[in-house]
């Protein structure tokens, strides 16, 4: 791991004392290497403990399959095999495992290193609504209704050629899905649209009695993608009081350049940040990577270089006060807010 840029004082005191958390970050799998070890990964213990960055949420993601009962238990059954594997990294060290807002915040007042666990693609349920009850019992924290591809659940902001999708199959949400939103009401998960379409999207945050959060999206209006999020999406966002955790994706952050790469850094994730918090408040924004699942720019590269993109808000002018909500503390309200509801 090459080291970080250091830091001026004042901003490594201030990022030091922060609650770091990165809402969305991708393992490898099934050949996982144990994150309690320096890996080639972008985020293991080592490096969270070099960058300062204090807590992850580790994604249990299934690929977009055949909808078919044998597709949809191979998926369940890999989503839950997911979920157990990262339980197991919080064992044996100082690492600890999180499934309440409360528990995060007393992981970081001791010192703890926290693991957060969510799912990634409403497909791995199938049709049993039950095992939504399962996936929180495990630790989850949110289900992402989606990912590339429509399933029995949502239609997909980016649809799949290859498994037979058109441009729609439900029109939004399915009936099922709009079940599984209640369910997850119900049972205390967070409802993420990341990679939904834009019609589900407006579904999900009007049928939704919790906020709902995109946990790894950038602003349309500074980079036209169909994962990401227009103005008038952001403005539901705030209008329902949801939360954008602006990603690390480059494709996401900025245009490719004439060599067709994505070249993107600390300072195009800091655009999409001002813009949102411009568009529609502090409140309502926060911070992810999407490491090990297409994330990284320059100067945030992998969670040793955390501070990186801190500095870089402090220097747009980001206080402290404003970093903790951007970190960390949005995400717990929008976590309060679901837990309250839940029962």
């Amino acid at each position: 791991m090459d080291a970080p840029s250091p830091l001026p004082a004042d901003a490594a005191a201030i990022h030091a004392a922060m609650p770091t958390l990165d809402t969305h970050v991708d393992i490898p799998w099934p050949d996982t290497p144990d994150p309690r070890h320096e890996t080639v990964r972008q985020v293991d213990f080592p490096k969270m403990a070099a960058g300062g960055l204090k807590a992850v949420v580790f994604i249990a993601y299934t690929p977009q399959g055949p909808r078919t009962p044998e597709g949809h238990a191979a998926a369940g059954e890999r989503a839950e095999a997911m979920l157990r594997a990262i339980r197991a990294t919080a064992e044996g060290g100082p690492q600890r495992l999180v499934t309440t807002p409360e528990e995060l915040e007393r992981a970081h007042a001791e010192g703890a290193p926290a693991v957060l666990l969510a799912v990634e693609n409403g497909n791995a349920m199938g049709h049993d609504l039950s095992r939504l009850r399962l996936w929180r019992e495990l630790g989850a924290c949110y289900v992402t209704v989606t990912h590339d591809g429509h399933n029995d659940l949502s239609d997909a902001a980016r649809p799949r050629a290859d498994l037979g999708d058109g441009p729609s199959l439900h029109g939004g949400l399915s009936e099922l899905g709009r079940q599984a939103i209640a369910e997850m009401n119900r049972v205390g998960l967070m409802v993420d649209v990341s990679h939904i379409a834009r019609t589900s999207f407006y579904q999900a945050a009007e049928l939704s009695r919790a906020p709902v959060v995109a946990t790894h999206a950038c602003c349309a209006a500074l980079r036209p993608h169909p994962r990401n999020l227009d103005d008038a999406q952001l403005d539901v966002l705030r209008d329902t009081g949801g939360l954008l955790q602006v990603t690390a994706v480059p494709a996401f952050l900025r245009a490719p350049g004439e060599d067709g790469k994505f070249k993107a850094s600390v300072a195009d994730m800091a655009d999409h940040v001002q813009h949102a918090v411009n568009r529609i408040g502090l409140e309502h924004v926060g911070l992810s990577s999407d490491f090990d699942g297409g994330g990284g720019v320059e100067g945030w590269r992998h969670a040793g270089e955390t501070a990186g993109l801190t500095a870089e808000l402090l220097r747009r002018g980001f206080d402290a006060a404003a970093l903790r909500l951007l970190w960390s503390g949005n995400f717990l309200r929008v976590w309060r807010a679901t837990a309250a509801l839940a029962g």
